[in-house]
């Protein structure tokens, strides 16, 4: 079905070609590189180990310098290895060139961790005085952040331990969970997950739950593996937390992300109280499907004027439409993002072996990011091309900071994709007159809200309910997680959605809980502050796009609170957290009015 789809949107050929990493697997580069690597990092550690306290600014900032090569090739190798394995999963080359990367990332790892162990065992004064050093300036930043981890740090000898046992840790776990979701089969037809997930935005009422009850009975079938890995994962968290001592179990992607504890709290208590937006509109769209009840599997059900404009939208179309959403914008925006296409930097078809959902992924500054995306043709791919273009476009922009301040904070990282995904919404609804399919289409852009705010909150309190019950309960079984999915899901939704049986158990399908736990509220920050952006756009739209760009272009030099502070944004104010919900409600009413009053 697949490439019969793919061929229909004309995807077969949109896949991404290495050539800005490496030519082929098997490259004798590849080797070469991973020697120069491990020659480096034994190189700065007999060198420089020990030695840190005593270094001059000068002598200082040469080693930084020394170190960002370093991780910079290992990031080419890295990215090359998860880039190649990620679209052929069942390949078992890729998947050992994969491994082999993994264990080279823990070798340099465990090597030069003495630059961050000594760095932080600086007294203050000494510190303080280096930072002030103009020769320290351009590394300023990142010096600083790694100080903030001073008190989470462990000694030299158990940070070397935890290197050398990395590659079987979270990552080996995540490629598992990588491997088994790619390869799961579904139903009858034997389909993908994406193909299936597909399936609820189906205008037929019993393809949409005969997709939810494939979904379900596929994840049935592998319960037990993914429940295993779930709490492993979740038991390696709450061991980690406990040695590094962080208070709570979201405190470390807190400070990973620069942000202070109450600004996290201010965002998800301002989310959860204004659930109530969430339960208006489903209310609303029983009403217009003309349904008595509306269950999880009737969420992405097209509006009667959606299905009667519903065509499948052709890769050309799409980029056409993304591209000129751009360009309305910023010129700048719009040639970058076209270079992805030009250059071969997307991957786009449906395919067996192939990780489901869509990503950008940065590589490294000297070389460029690609995307992926699994892409079926309705109207939200559009828009996910739109934000993965959107994180493309911050990648390459940020990369000019060098790879240690080009690594975004995700509560910004998600802004520029967020954003992106906007200008294509306004772009659509600009050229629609029909007051009906105006509706619909402010409709689907809610959904896609919900998605991005209230889903995501909703899933950050899935996540501490898991993590809090593992480390007061211990193993989880896979009832206890479906239900703390439900009451999670439930107080989201209030009476608005009947949630079926088999929806308990889509937790765990979701990669985030286990690549990168605590990431979710990150959806909800980006969107919010998108909504609070873009309005500042509409006021001010010439000068708002370059001061936009610089934005993004800062990559992570800085803290979000600096980064943000030239628009006036006060991240710890629940009223500027509801300022961006205000602006949901507002579609909603318009969503609500009646057609004929239009």
């Amino acid at each position: 079905m697949s490439t019969t789809l793919n061929e229909q949107l004309a995807t077969q050929d949109v896949v991404w070609n290495l050539r800005f990493l490496y030519t082929i697997a098997d490259d004798a580069a590849l080797e070469a590189d991973m020697a120069w690597c491990r020659q480096q990092a034994h190189a700065l550690a007999d060198a420089f180990a020990g030695r840190v306290a005593k270094l001059k600014a000068g002598e200082l900032a040469a080693l930084l310098q020394n170190l960002e090569a370093l991780d910079e090739k290992l990031g080419r190798l890295e990215s090359f290895a998860f880039l190649n394995f990620i679209t052929q999963t069942d390949n078992a080359r890729a998947s050992a060139l994969q491994q082999q990367m993994e264990e080279l990332g823990a070798t340099v790892g465990r090597h030069t961790v003495f630059f961050r162990v000594e760095w932080n065992q600086l007294d203050a004064d000494s510190a303080t005085a280096l930072l002030k050093a103009p020769e320290l300036a351009a590394y300023r930043h990142y010096l600083e952040t790694l100080r903030s981890l001073a008190p989470h740090q462990l000694s030299l000898k158990e940070e070397e331990l935890l290197q050398e046992l990395a590659p079987t840790g979270r990552s080996a776990w995540n490629v598992l969970f990588d491997k088994l979701m790619s390869q799961m089969r579904f139903g009858e037809q034997g389909r993908s997950e994406e193909e299936v997930l597909g399936d609820l935005y189906h205008p037929e009422r019993h393809v949409r739950k005969q997709a939810a009850q494939e979904l379900s009975h596929g994840l049935t079938q592998h319960l037990h593996i993914l429940t295993h890995i779930f709490n492993t994962l979740a038991q390696e968290k709450m061991i980690t937390d406990r040695l590094r001592r962080y208070p709570a179990w979201i405190s470390a992607m807190n400070l990973h992300n620069e942000l202070r504890p109450q600004t996290v709290e201010t965002l998800v208590s301002t989310v959860t109280a204004n659930y109530g937006i969430v339960q208006r509109y489903y209310q609303l769209k029983r009403s217009l499907l003309g349904l008595g009840e509306l269950f999880d599997y009737d969420r992405y059900a097209p509006l009667p004027q959606e299905e009667a404009q519903e065509e499948l939208i052709s890769w050309p179309d799409c980029q056409e439409m993304v591209l000129q959403a751009f360009s309305s914008f910023s010129p700048e925006m719009a040639a970058i993002a076209r270079q992805f296409f030009q250059e071969e930097r997307i991957h786009a078809p449906i395919q067996p072996g192939k990780r489901g959902g869509a990503f950008a992924h940065p590589t490294v500054p000297s070389a460029a990011p690609y995307i992926l995306v699994n892409y079926s043709g309705r109207r939200q791919d559009v828009f996910t091309v739109a934000h993965e273009l959107g994180h493309g476009v911050h990648q390459v922009l940020a990369a000019r900071q060098g790879l240690y301040n080009s690594q975004t904070p995700l509560v910004l990282a998600e802004t520029a994709s967020v954003f992106a995904e906007m200008l294509v919404f306004k772009a659509l609804l600009g050229r629609e007159s029909s007051r009906a399919l105006r509706r619909a289409l402010i409709c689907q852009k809610l959904e896609s809200i919900f998605a991005t705010i209230f889903r995501q909150v909703a899933m950050n309190r899935f996540e501490q309910a898991m993590h809090e019950g593992r480390r007061t309960v211990g193993e989880l079984s896979a009832e206890q997680l479906s239900a703390f999915w439900l009451q999670t899901q439930t107080a989201m939704f209030g009476d608005s959605v009947t949630l079926s049986d088999n929806y308990r158990l889509w937790w765990a399908y979701i990669p985030h809980f286990l690549a990168t736990p605590g990431y979710v509220y990150a959806y909800a920050f980006g969107e919010l502050l998108v909504l609070a952006l873009y309005a500042r756009y509409e006021q001010q739209q010439d000068s708002f796009a370059s001061s936009y760009l610089e934005l993004l272009a800062a990559g992570g030099s800085s803290d979000p609170y600096t980064l943000l502070a030239p628009f006036g944004i006060q991240l710890d104010d629940p009223a500027f957290w509801q300022e961006g919900l205000s602006l949901v409600a507002a579609l909603l009413e318009e969503a609500e009015a009646p057609v004929e009053s239009a």
